[in-house]
């Protein structure tokens, strides 16, 4: 079995978020299971010279974007293992460090849909069996597959899986481009319209052979208008394909045994040197340096939908009513980095704010705090909160989607963490309360750390999910 993972960002070349962490580590997980897993994705510029060094080129070819004929480049990378084929066109992808949200990311994302379908006879010994699509700016392959090329004889065997890692993110255009842009006839439209539109995501649901979402419950969730943004009813129609696959991470690079990039390596069994890293973290904000005061994390994009107005309804009373540090590393809304700057101010001792993201600091922060705070409105998956357990930083989440999917409350002893369901900042209130009351207990706190550092989530299991539903697929 081979398979193709078509995305528009991969680690370790070019990132902008969690869709990124997945294409950078499932196809190494795929191809320990002796799946044949290769990726593709655009020749973005933000790429850096020295990954550039590497690349191979292979051929190139003549691509058609509606009325136009583009040039495409191939090029072929190896990274741990896995091939790495990137579709060059500088006039869709010479755009900065800047990925997305260009005036033309429709056309821009048309030609590299088609460019996907076009390269596939000139790869070098790789037909794939499954052409992975992931979000909307790679729905038009199972588009296109439906419309221009799953009745040629070289595609015919070919199954497409769509993955939606945000519905939120759909990929909205006007009907009049249709044509001129996305290169469909007025008898294909019913694909892709919605709402008197075009709609990309609606077309990858409606073409797949099948969907996913990157956790089970937010596979339930998004078939409900509050999470599934107007495409709840198209899902609903379509659920007989639809499943959830919870994301994994990197177990390897994201390691407290090894990680270079803070203060002192510690294991559960060996727990000191955490003690290290929360000392070497205080004194990096400018926190006071104190042992046994729990030191909550928080490493987020600071927007509503995180629960940011959560955080904002109840922090400050849990400041004045307890001895609680805060970190913060982020960047978001204007209400909310103003927000962690007043904190910051007023608790100038014991609140640090960073406004900027920093990856090394990020690992700092999850080694360095006893409890990580993440209270989604909605997340999709959540890497952050596996993250956090993997460095014994006890997440407190609210149960949605991933969250509710990794996280389970310690109240009853047996859980990794503190969760909460209700949308309000008296809940959180509450839960941070539990976690606090919970932290003074330095024993049962040792076991708890123990036991949310043991939690396996490798991309071993996930990795075996995606093989069933591929093999379901052929």
């Amino acid at each position: 079995m081979k398979v193709l993972f078509v995305t528009s960002e991969s680690r370790p070349f070019v990132a902008s978020g969690g869709l990124a962490d997945v294409a950078g580590s499932l196809p190494q997980a795929l191809r320990k299971r002796v799946v044949g897993a290769r990726v593709i994705l655009p020749m973005h510029d933000a790429i850096a010279p020295e990954l550039r060094e590497n690349m191979k080129f292979i051929t190139n070819i003549v691509v058609p974007v509606a009325w136009r004929r583009q040039y495409c480049g191939l090029f072929e990378a190896k990274h741990n293992g896995v091939v790495y084929y990137f579709l060059d066109n500088q006039y869709y992808f010479k755009r900065g460090a800047k990925l997305y949200g260009h005036y033309d990311d429709g056309e821009r994302f048309a030609f590299f849909a088609r460019a996907v379908l076009e390269i596939l006879p000139h790869l070098p010994d790789f037909v794939p069996d499954i052409l992975h699509c992931n979000d909307w700016h790679c729905a038009l392959v199972p588009v296109y597959h439906t419309t221009h090329y799953g009745k040629l004889p070289f595609y015919q065997h070919m199954r497409t899986l769509f993955t939606i890692h945000n519905i939120e993110y759909q990929g909205k255009y006007d009907m009049a481009i249709l044509g001129d842009v996305f290169g469909l006839c007025p008898q294909h439209a019913s694909l892709v319209e919605h709402n008197g539109g075009i709609n990309l995501m609606k077309g990858g649901i409606e073409c797949a052979h099948a969907v996913n979402t990157v956790s089970e419950s937010y596979a339930r969730e998004i078939l409900t208008p509050e999470y599934g943004h107007g495409l709840e009813d198209i899902l609903a129609q379509r659920q007989f394909k639809l499943t959830g696959i919870l994301n994994g991470i990197d177990v390897q690079g994201q390691n407290p045994a090894d990680d270079p990039h803070i203060t002192a390596n510690f294991t559960a069994d060996d727990l000191t040197g955490k003690a290290a890293c929360k000392a070497a973290l205080q004194a990096e904000f400018g926190l006071d340096a104190e042992p046994r005061v729990p030191l909550i994390g928080i490493v987020s994009r600071l927007a509503a939908h995180k629960g940011m107005a959560y955080i904002q309804g109840c922090m400050e009373q849990l400041l004045q009513e307890s001895d609680a540090q805060l970190v913060v590393l982020g960047t978001g809304e204007y209400e909310y980095e103003n927000y962690f700057r007043y904190l910051a101010e007023k608790f100038s001792t014991r609140v640090g704010f960073c406004c900027d993201f920093k990856p090394a600091l990020s690992r700092q922060i999850y080694a360095g705090s006893d409890l990580f705070l993440m209270p989604s409105q909605s997340e999709p998956c959540g890497l952050s909160q596996m993250i956090a357990l993997r460095y014994g930083a006890i997440p407190v989440v609210r149960e949605t989607g991933g969250l509710r999917d990794s996280i389970t409350d310690s109240g009853n002893g047996n859980g990794n963490g503190f969760t909460f369901a209700d949308c309000s900042a008296e809940a959180l209130l509450i839960t941070l309360r539990r976690a606090l009351q919970g932290y003074a207990d330095e024993k049962g706190w040792q076991v708890l750390v123990r036991r949310a550092m043991a939690c396996d989530f490798s991309w071993g299991k996930s990795a075996g999910a995606y093989i069933k539903l591929y093999k379901s697929l052929l």
